[in-house]
């Protein structure tokens, strides 16, 4: 009667996996140099869903959660998580070869400062990790009398064999009708507000599609197109898209807008500005270092701070708010029907947690307009309700 298209119930345990794993990467450290390495569950954009391929944390260690750090040393393996995952972390990783830290209590760059011996060297991807979050561990790390070393790869990417491919879900506009407001006008609205800086450089997708109003598929729960922008003040526009997710007329009305072009050009192109001495902004909470340190070694300079694009996205124009009440109006509609079945079957005393689960998305679902959930139902009865995000398998 009810199914779930949007979720799934299963709850792989790569806990045999993990200590092959980790030696592995121990093997892959000794050949690059580097006495531990810092794996982060992130992806090049700080989103809270990832795609599979950036999924690191996960295939390196079992842990599933939506936040956590592991350091992997040569004779040592922790990870961080915070409050919510307390339990989880315990039932997913093999606590006989990596230990969790609570990352409130005992912070990463407190482990740092008392666990790194002098002369180390602690690698990093600088895609994964934002420039205030590399000054905190590198402050640490000078505490302790190591360095971080910025890698120009991850080795987890050359011993993951199976490592899934990137993401590639076609790009679609979102129409004015729904958006409220053409790009046009909302690229305007941002270069007034760059101050002393030429540009801003666009790294959450969450700001990439409202302002130009498209929405993508590459991560589950939130229509995401990945990729990277550059507003300039004065000039041309630049959009960095995979030209595969294009089809022509999207790619005709966004060059109306920028210029665009691959990802892989976007470190080229800020080393060209940089070398021109040109200021651009960041956005802290998403940027990730490796841009920042590009523009920087070219002499350029980075002006680090909130993305102006987050308070304009916050205040809804006519349209979004129309939209929101109509969506937030079918969705209670849904719900309603859901407890009205709900207070029904749970009287049987047979109703299972994944039952639960799969009708409230199905009532979800008969409202005709449904492309994903959120976030996956969270639906726990009896000692499980009390588990923050727990996830019924």
């Amino acid at each position: 009667m009810f199914k779930a298209l949007f979720q799934s119930f299963d709850s792989p345990d790569n806990r045999a996996n993990s200590a092959a794993r980790l030696a592995a990467l121990r093997a892959e450290l000794v050949h690059l140099g580097l006495d531990g390495f810092m794996v982060p569950r992130s992806d090049e954009h700080q989103n809270e869903y990832v795609p599979p391929a950036s999924e690191r944390l996960a295939w390196l260690t079992g842990f599933a959660g939506s936040a956590g750090l592991a350091i992997v040393m040569a004779d040592s393996a922790v990870i961080f998580i915070d409050g919510r995952y307390t339990l989880q972390v315990r039932d997913e990783v093999d606590l006989k070869h990596i230990t969790p830290q609570h990352s409130v209590d005992a912070p990463p760059e407190r482990w740092l400062e008392t666990h790194l011996k002098a002369g180390q060297k602690l690698g990093y991807d600088p895609w994964l990790h934002t420039p205030g979050q590399i000054e905190r561990f590198e402050r640490a790390a000078r505490i302790a009398g190591a360095v971080l070393v910025p890698v120009e790869s991850s080795p987890l990417d050359h011993i993951w064999q199976d490592r899934p491919a990137v993401p590639d879900a076609a790009i679609h506009l979102h129409g004015e009708k729904l958006a409220g407001e053409p790009a046009s006008a909302k690229l305007a609205k941002i270069v007034k507000k760059l101050g002393s800086s030429a540009g801003l450089v666009v790294s959450d997708p969450h700001a990439l599609a409202w302002i130009f109003n498209i929405r993508g598929g590459d991560v589950a729960h939130t229509p995401l197109p990945l990729g990277f922008a550059i507003i300039h003040g004065n000039g041309r526009h630049k959009l960095y898209l995979d030209g595969a997710k294009l089809s022509n007329s999207v790619r005709d009305a966004l060059s109306d807008l920028a210029d665009i072009a691959e990802p892989a050009i976007l470190l080229a192109d800020l080393a060209k500005l940089g070398i021109a001495g040109t200021k651009l902004r960041f956005d802290a909470a998403t940027a990730p270092a490796k841009l920042v340190q590009t523009l920087r070694a070219a002499g350029g300079e980075a002006d680090i701070g909130t993305d102006p694009v987050a308070l304009m996205k916050a205040a809804k124009n006519p349209a979004e708010l129309a939209g929101t009440r109509k969506a937030h109006i079918r969705d209670g509609v849904a719900l309603v029907n859901f407890l009205c079945w709900f207070d029904g079957a749970v009287k049987s005393g047979t109703l299972t947690e994944i039952a639960a689960v799969e009708a409230l998305e199905s009532f979800r679902r008969r409202t005709g307009k449904l492309k994903d959930v959120s976030f996956p139902s969270i639906a726990g009865a009896g000692p499980n309700a009390a588990i923050p995000h727990y996830r019924v398998s």
